[in-house]
């Protein structure tokens, strides 16, 4: 690649590397900028005391509340993003999700297109992360124009066991669709996959799944520990350059299409920092949402103790259930998502309770079922990432804070119903990041949202947002497959249009029926 690539792609997180891959074929000179590297294969990968508690794969930097208090947060920097340490599970939205939903704290705004505009792009991205999974089992689950080509991964017995304690007391409980080769995983090391990171190890993330794709073009590079600092704009509003530092060097290029995917948190940070005189608030910001709406799930860790049950699995997370996600089992607002974590040995709950030893923390978890509730929480506009210079500052005010203790409050029923008498729940805080989301949302007026259905800029043609920053709700699922899906619908759409003006025509197969 000689000279500006003709697209550059900032962040290759699931939204960045799967956009690459959708425009790959187009022939298009495509640059990925990774402000971090690979993952190595190295045994601390798998080392739960590394990993749980001498935070060893936490990034060395501090965001700041509004108050000016300091935090370390858990926001990943290499190759593949947030997604080398996902759980792997893959979900579509509900259907409802993209309209106007009710919540016991306000209300979740309907998305500007249907879910039947984004289903084939689901079942596109699904092929692409290989998701295992079964259809038939959860109500909720909206229309599928094309089966799981995979089996879902299977109940070890333990788990099997609570699957049908659960059906017993009416509750739906049905397999996570993952992206996991399991074989793969287990013949490296007998742990769970859950908050691990991927070396190649048989997780189906964005560096195994898309990007791999990518790079198979000679027409895409990917450069690592290439941080951008800025976005400059020219006499038209367009984005005209990327400056970013590699090897303490500052190098510039000069794409004709910019698509940023840094991040929730960072793709927000880079538009509020490269404001200039003609876009003073910053980039992409006329309509002043430019780091507002930031949301991250309310959940919470939800462990059952019993002395009579025996958990002898190795990685648990297979199921879920979504009996109170469209509302509370009662007529009432909706609660959200009930589904597995990944076994919690003692050396993760040691993580959270380092005055107790061990071999006590042993005993309980080898008696113990865990879960994880998760629970929407609604955009608010003062809900916000902003920059004071160096500083990121992050104001994330909970919503719909009261439906989570609902929902925890009856998971806890419900594992007491079924024989575990002591039941423990912890929630999760802004430190450890709960699929962050918002802050540069879609939408069909660009008073209200930065960004149009296709996610992009209404201030500069050229520039697109594809990551997590771009959801307008974020749901009560990992919003990990919506924002591939969305990629690979945002690829179609550059590529099927001339936007930058290049010489060749942009043009790639589209899924039948595209709906929108």
């Amino acid at each position: 690649m000689s000279g500006s690539p003709d697209i550059v792609i900032i962040g290759s997180g699931v939204g960045g590397a799967t956009v690459a891959a959708g425009l790959a074929t187009t022939g298009a000179q495509i640059l990925i900028l990774e402000a971090g590297d690979h993952i190595a294969d190295l045994p601390v990968n798998r080392d739960q005391r590394a990993i749980f508690q001498r935070g060893h794969f936490r990034p060395k930097e501090t965001w700041y509340e509004a108050n000016g208090k300091g935090f370390n947060p858990g926001n990943y920097y290499n190759v593949g993003g947030n997604s080398k340490f996902y759980g792997a599970v893959l979900s579509r939205y509900r259907s409802q999700d993209f309209d106007v939903i009710e919540h016991r704290e306000g209300v979740s705004p309907a998305w500007p297109f249907p879910y039947e505009a984004l289903e084939p792009w689901y079942c596109q991205a699904e092929r692409m992360y290989q998701v295992r999974g079964s259809l038939g089992e959860d109500p909720t689950e909206p229309q599928h124009s094309a089966a799981y080509e995979y089996p879902p991964v299977p109940d070890e017995a333990p788990i099997a066991d609570i699957r049908a304690r659960l059906k017993q007391k009416g509750l739906h409980p049905f397999s996570l669709p993952l992206g996991l080769d399991l074989d793969s995983w287990l013949s490296k090391a007998r742990t769970p996959w859950d908050a691990h990171p991927n070396a190649r190890d048989g997780k189906m993330d964005a560096e195994t799944a898309a990007l791999a794709v990518a790079l198979r073009h000679q027409n895409v590079r990917l450069e690592t520990n290439a941080r951008v600092t800025r976005l400059d704009t020219g006499a038209e509003g367009r984005i005209d350059r990327v400056t970013y530092i590699k090897n303490g060097q500052t190098v510039t290029v000069s794409p004709e299409i910019v698509i940023l995917s840094a991040g929730a948190v960072q793709s927000s940070v880079l538009l509020l920092r490269s404001k200039n005189d003609r876009f003073p608030k910053g980039l992409a910001n006329s309509s002043d949402q430019v780091g507002r709406n930031f949301m991250n799930h309310n959940a919470s860790a939800v462990i059952g103790v019993s002395p009579r049950f025996r958990n002898t699995s190795i990685y648990q997370k297979t199921f879920a259930f979504n009996d109170f996600y469209l509302s509370d089992g009662e007529g009432g607002p909706p609660l959200g998502n009930v589904q597995l974590l990944g076994r919690i040995s003692e050396k993760v709950l040691k993580g959270s309770l380092p005055q107790a030893p061990e071999w006590l923390l042993r005993f309980i978890t080898t008696h113990a079922i865990d879960f994880y509730a998760m629970s929407e929480d609604v955009p608010n506009p003062e809900s916000r990432v902003m920059v004071d210079g160096d500083r990121i500052i992050l104001q994330w005010q909970r919503t719909n804070w009261d439906a989570h203790l609902a929902l925890v409050a009856k998971l806890k029923a419900i594992l007491k119903s079924i024989g575990f008498p002591i039941v423990l729940a912890r929630p999760f805080d802004k430190r450890t990041p709960s699929h962050q989301c918002g802050t540069i949302r879609i939408g069909n007026d660009p008073a209200t949202a930065p960004l149009d259905a296709y996610c992009r800029s209404y201030d500069h043609e050229n520039l697109f947002v594809v990551d997590a920053s771009f959801l307008p709700t974020s749901a009560a699922v990992n919003p990990a497959l919506t924002i591939a899906a969305q990629a690979l619908r945002v690829a179609d759409h550059i590529a099927s249009k001339d936007f930058a003006g290049m010489t060749q025509a942009l043009a790639v197969a589209r899924p039948d029926a595209t709906g929108q």
